[in-house]
């Protein structure tokens, strides 16, 4: 084999892998390079693949202004989890539950419409919990009958029972109130149609 044939890589050879040429103002490429040198990234083709990846996770295909992204029929907004936790401190205890409910209820019209799947069909679960980890609400994992709610983006265990059971379309009993938050599935509910 020539020399020059050893360079090349195999998914070059092939075609499979088209180049394609970024050219960056001096601003954005001593920013790349910051986030290189500082360990955050390995490199430009892994830090453009990750943003490529979270694009599609997060299907945000709607970019209309700064600050303005839509998934399906969904406004996203980027806001610090300190905001959050204030606005649900606001809410009184005795109604986080019910709060809950309500979000979960609106998460599952956004997910059903935007994934096309239903949120109330445990095997469709695993892409749910993708949708909301991508999203940042959490890491959330099904252990035989308990949820688990790993790095929560709120602690308040009432609030989350309670999106949970209205995005889910089940009854769940509290176990742990401490991340990771723990839920027992006391039984799956018939979803109102």
């Amino acid at each position: 084999m020539p020399e020059s044939d050893r360079k090349i890589p195999d998914a070059l050879k092939q075609n499979l892998v088209k180049r394609t040429t970024i050219i960056l103002e001096k601003n954005e490429r001593e920013f790349v390079e910051s986030l290189i040198q500082q360990g955050k990234e390995p490199g430009i083709k892994p830090l453009i693949s990750k943003m490529l990846d979270i694009y599609k996770r997060m299907m945000i295909y709607d970019w209309h202004f700064p600050g303005e992204y839509y998934c399906g029929i969904s406004r996203l907004a980027l806001i610090n989890v300190e905001l959050i936790n204030i606005l649900t401190q606001e809410v009184p205890k005795e109604r986080w539950r019910e709060v809950g409910v309500k979000m979960g209820e609106a998460l599952k019209v956004s997910i059903q419409s935007t994934l096309g799947i239903q949120t109330n069909d445990e095997a469709n679960w695993e892409k749910v919990f993708e949708r909301l980890k991508v999203q940042g609400f959490g890491d959330f994992h099904l252990k035989d009958r308990f949820l688990l709610l790993k790095i929560p983006i709120s602690n308040d265990c009432e609030m989350w029972r309670g999106l949970m059971e209205g995005l889910l379309d089940v009854e769940l009993e509290t176990k742990n109130c401490v991340p990771p938050l723990v839920f027992e599935i006391k039984k799956h509910l018939q979803p109102t149609v």
